[in-house]
């Protein structure tokens, strides 16, 4: 059974006026993100919703009618953006996306994908299997030649690392988890209260407690809109300085440690004052310190509470950590794209992104209705769920183009406080809205925790 991966079902999702849609116009170019699932199609879904959701948004605020509104999807924008963190350079170096133990591994049954590219994942990793935090390739590849891919999924998994089993689309549909993300739809929206509505000509402000790449992208697409966007990390949990440069653009960045005393009362200062939290981390991991959904409306009406996880918040994998690469290796999207024997993957980290555009959206979408109604907003989305969208899609048996079709992409440069940025420009394009960040990425970390 397929289904369609165009702009109406993200549309209809996030609860968008169906007569908007005609405002959009698409420029198809060839060669645009090419693989065996609808990959374009559903990077352009996403990003056709975020530049809607962004036009809607600014229109409201600047009290003109919405149907004036004029939004552009250009293939080859998009393509560029959703694979940014490959085309970006420092300084003329190109980052380092993956680590040694991050990759896909044989096993006496199945196949398996490790993801260590943290430090913390890879103590877990090689304490789960018993080998040196130093191991190298081969010292792993031989001990795994004799396990089986789901025991050590399930091993890895309890010592709070990262291993996935590849399966077939068929093997997780059957899966208790996947069964789970099939019986949901794409992402959810809930009003909890009737705070009162929030002052359009108000400037936005957000919390930004995500990492990697989906939240990151997300609340790298609000700065692009004018949000004035906070990035709160643990001192604890350092971040690779070449991802923040990529998702940094447009945003500040500070540390703070909530379980100290003054670093907690500078937190809840910042929570006062805020108008959007995004979240991005394991299910369950930020509720100790009153973080939840639910504590943080309570706390501060009014707020558009955004969640992000990888496997959806619910079933027996509701509390797994979890990263596109290894989403794409459980659900099936790793075997389409190549075979059970040899797996391949899709021509992007395209579940991170268009997630994260479909954040971004989700949350512009609650703060147009906010502005006519008020109401608190809590927002849910998983990387499992865009991937059981893209998987429901149709498909292309012929696989990629021929050589030489690639999509040449358009880059910018720019100086920055980390070095020169070759960098994708934003894919987000409405008549009158901004076309790159005001502000590149600073040093990861070093802001100042207060609002502009």
């Amino acid at each position: 059974m397929t289904y369609a991966v165009d702009t109406s079902v993200a549309w209809d999702a996030l609860g968008g006026d169906p007569a908007l849609l005609s405002r959009i116009s698409h420029l198809t170019r060839a060669g645009a993100l090419p693989a065996r699932l609808p990959v374009r199609a559903l990077a352009g879904a996403c990003v056709g919703a975020c530049s809607l959701a962004a036009a809607e948004f600014a229109a409201t605020r600047a009290g003109r009618p919405v149907d004036d509104i004029q939004v552009r999807v250009d293939d080859g924008a998009v393509a560029t953006s959703f694979i940014s963190e490959r085309h970006l350079l420092i300084d003329g170096r190109a980052p380092v996306n993956f680590a040694p133990l991050s990759r896909f591994w044989h096993t006496k049954e199945g196949r398996l994908r490790t993801h260590a590219n943290y430090p913390h994942h890879r103590a877990r990793l090689c304490a789960a299997l018993g080998v040196a935090e130093d191991a190298t390739v081969d010292e792993v590849a031989a001990l795994l030649a004799g396990r089986s891919a789901y025991e050590v999924e399930e091993s890895v998994y309890a010592a709070g690392g990262l291993a996935v089993a590849l399966r077939t689309p068929e093997e997780w549909a059957a899966h208790p988890q996947g069964a789970a993300v099939a019986a949901r739809p794409l992402l959810t929206r809930e009003r909890v209260d009737e705070a009162p509505p929030r002052p359009a000509d108000r400037p936005v402000r957000v919390l930004d407690l995500t990492r990697v790449i989906a939240g990151p992208v997300a609340t790298r697409t609000l700065a692009l809109l004018g949000a004035d966007v906070l990035r709160v990390d643990a001192p604890q949990l350092r971040e690779d300085p070449d991802a923040h440069a990529d998702t940094g653009f447009g945003k500040r960045s500070t540390r703070l440690d909530l379980g100290d005393g003054a670093d907690r009362r500078t937190f809840d200062e910042l929570l006062s004052g805020a108008d959007v939290v995004v979240t991005g981390y394991r299910p369950g991991a930020l509720d100790r310190f009153g973080l939840d959904a639910e504590t943080l409306v309570e706390r501060r009406p009014g707020l558009v509470v955004a969640s992000l996880s990888a496997w959806g918040a619910y079933g027996p994998w509701g509390g797994r950590r979890g990263f596109d690469s290894l989403v794409q290796v459980a659900t099936g999207i790793a075997a389409v794209e190549g075979s059970p024997d040899a797996p391949g993957a899709l021509p992007a980290q395209a579940l991170d992104h268009g997630t994260g555009y479909l954040i971004a959206a989700g949350v512009l979408r609650s703060l147009t209705e906010q502005a006519r109604d008020g109401g608190s907003r809590v927002l849910r989305f998983a990387l499992a769920q865009t991937a059981h969208w893209l998987l429901g899609g149709e498909r292309d048996e012929r696989g990629v183009p021929a050589e030489g079709r690639a999509l040449a992409p358009v880059l910018a440069e720019r100086d920055s406080p980390v070095g020169r940025l070759r960098y994708a420009p934003p894919p987000v394009s409405f008549a009158g809205g901004p076309t790159d960040w005001a502000r590149p990425p600073g040093v990861w970390g070093t802001d100042v925790p207060a609002w502009v």
